[in-house]
């Protein structure tokens, strides 16, 4: 059963050792739990619908609630105190696309606003509802789910964009296929989603961002259908997939997809090195990059992202042998994790470890086997339960994104490391903040910053660290001149931000190409550009 307010299947219950809850004591103080709104508490706050009634919409105020709202902080802010000021006037669950293209008719002739819908897992703002008069409807695709053709010759598969990572991969695996698209909300986003927003997975170094993976698409608009066919390159003007990828649901809905998928790899590795700081860790990781052997994936954590792993663990005895092992061989109290994604056939992985193996030596770093890399692998898609285990404790979670080039990567680690500090500091509050890069390119970095700080005694008090968080991070990434989004997308909360990496010109430019798909503001939710940015 899906939790409904806070992250993943209800029935897990996170551990958090007794070790992990000293620590963030010690960082940012003493708390106490907070006292959520019941589910009833919440449901009192929908209000009546606004639409008209017609056979696809249920009106009921359950579904319109958990329909309401994502994974941001924001999100978790408003339903944990039963804070439920706007939400969804209906929600539709369409089978097929031609009932898709029903209700974004119906939707256009009774001015009603449409959010897609796919796994829920934003964590942008993307599913609230905007203020207004007009009704607004969450269009679900969790119906649309079906793979629809596999072509194994030209290695391209057809997915509806409901699919959920899960079914992706084992209607896929079964077949002898991957996507290999593995973010971390695998179990519940979806294709479309994933489309949408230009997401990244944990393994795109080898398969791709899904920018990479898309091989053609049908979008449904509320002016028409637009399908765009499959090509293995084309120089036939700009690109329409680059229309749809990041679009956000502001030009229409994705209703299927065809993406590129790659035969199931004969072995993979994931190996923990470690790396005495920070300066030697992200030297070895560009020349890694840039070295370009094929590695499936690279994660670098800075020496506060590996501390808290390993306090966060437990400690315990396996923790305490590898201190001693890695003082043993140099690697002390500034030491960096550096963790490696070695896939593909039997010797491409020996060949492949043993270049990089060569490269790290020569940083000095202290390899621990496929050990750590196991139990991160083993973990990768559970460790996001750890938000729902520290609000419990009282700690609220809330993550940052952004890729810059190289030069600006430690500058742009320490700028947002020390916005979401200063934030807080400013409201009288310790913030605990810590960063790793989850990938790794060539050119340059993403960099992934994690703040943990109190919520708070009451919702005011909790909204306010929050938004001062936000909006001084945000601010820190575009001052450096990084992206908004390097995998989160824009949705809402980022939004603000967009021109500055665009420009005017850009932003009037997407304005324009959302007029054109979508003239009488069906789609206009918000997400992506403010609607009285576009003047809708």
């Amino acid at each position: 059963m899906r939790r409904w307010n806070g992250w993943g299947d209800e029935s897990i219950e996170p551990h958090m050792p007794a070790g992990a809850l000293e620590f963030l004591r010690e960082r940012i103080g003493e708390t106490q739990p907070p006292s959520d709104a019941t589910k009833q508490q919440a449901l009192a706050g929908v209000g009546p619908s606004r639409l008209p009634a017609h056979p696809l919409v249920d009106t009921s105020a359950g579904s319109r609630l958990t329909a309401s709202f994502g994974q941001s902080l924001g999100d978790w802010l408003r339903l944990r105190f039963g804070r439920i000021d706007t939400v969804v006037d209906g929600v539709a669950t369409p089978q097929e696309d031609a009932e898709v293209r029903m209700l974004l008719d119906w939707a256009r002739e009774n001015g009603v606003r449409i959010i897609p819908q796919g796994g829920a897992t934003s964590v942008v703002g993307h599913l609230t509802a905007p203020d207004g008069e007009r009704a607004v409807l969450a269009l679900s695709l969790a119906r649309l789910n079906r793979l629809l053709h596999l072509d194994s010759h030209a290695q391209l598969a057809t997915f509806e964009a409901g699919a959920a990572g899960p079914e992706i991969e084992a209607r896929l695996q079964e077949r002898g296929f991957t996507l290999g698209h593995f973010p971390q909300s695998f179990d519940y986003s979806t294709l479309g989603g994933w489309i949408a927003t230009r997401s990244s997975g944990q393994q795109s170094a080898r398969y791709g961002r899904i920018e990479g993976m898309l091989a053609g698409a049908r979008l449904e608009t509320p002016t028409g259908r637009l399908d765009i066919p499959t090509f293995p390159a084309s120089a036939a003007g700009p690109d329409l997939r680059e229309w749809v990828l990041g679009s956000e649901g502001r030009i229409g809905i994705i209703t299927r997809a065809t993406m590129r998928v790659t035969p199931l790899p004969e072995r993979e590795d994931f190996v923990g090195y470690f790396l005495r700081d920070w300066e030697h860790g992200a030297k070895a990781a560009r020349e890694l990059a840039q070295a370009k052997l094929g590695l499936s994936m690279l994660r670098l954590a800075n020496q506060t992202e590996t501390e808290t792993t390993l306090r966060l663990a437990g400690g315990g005895p396996a923790v305490r042998l590898l201190e001693r092992y890695l003082r043993a061989r140099g690697v002390r109290d500034d030491k960096v994790l550096l963790l490696a994604g070695y896939t593909g056939g039997g010797a491409q992985v020996r060949a492949m470890r043993q270049q990089a193996e060569k490269i790290l030596a020569g940083h000095g770093a202290v390899s621990t086997g496929t050990m750590l890399g196991a139990k991160w692998k083993a973990n990768r898609f559970k460790s996001v339960y750890l938000r729902n285990g520290l609000w419990e404790s009282g700690y609220a979670v809330d993550t940052m994104e952004t890729a810059v080039d190289w030069p600006r990567v430690t500058p742009a680690m320490r700028a947002m490391e020390e916005a979401g500090r200063e934030a807080l500091a400013s409201l009288g509050e310790r913030c605990h903040a810590y960063t790793h890069l989850s990938h790794v390119y060539p050119q340059g970095s993403s960099v992934y910053s994690t703040f943990v700080f109190r919520i708070g005694p009451d919702f005011e008090t909790a909204w306010a660290r929050w938004r001062a968080l936000k909006t001084a991070v945000s601010a820190a990434i575009v001052a450096g001149g990084g992206t908004i989004s390097h995998q989160h997308g824009v949705g809402k909360d980022h939004a603000p931000w967009l021109a500055a990496e665009k420009g005017a010109r850009g932003v009037a430019a997407i304005s324009d190409m959302i007029a054109h798909f979508d003239p009488d503001g069906v789609m206009a939710s918000g997400n992506l550009i403010a609607d009285n940015q576009r003047g809708a």
